[in-house]
């Protein structure tokens, strides 16, 4: 078990072996719920990523503009190869 300290703004360092442990890398957020009875659950925060953010994820990483009879095709074709 790993015990902090709590500095008199109400800050508390984490030991890197247990920033590791968690998965969280520095910049990163962290997730607190908290619990009945004075506990909580710590864990890394992670985004669950919006639609905006896929849909430019692959911008200006090609010139090529495809049609939507293009797009609808290579949907068609992807789903008929997992059948």
């Amino acid at each position: 078990m790993a015990t902090l300290t709590v500095t008199a703004r109400g800050q508390v360092t984490f030991r890197k072996d247990v920033l590791q442990h968690l998965g969280i890398k520095p910049g990163e957020k962290i997730e607190l719920d908290l619990l009945p009875n004075g506990r909580g659950i710590l864990k890394a925060a992670r985004s669950a990523g919006t639609i905006e953010s896929f849909v430019g994820l692959l911008a200006n990483r090609t010139k090529k503009v495809a049609t939507i009879e293009e797009i609808n095709e290579a949907t068609e074709q992807g789903w008929a190869d997992n059948e």
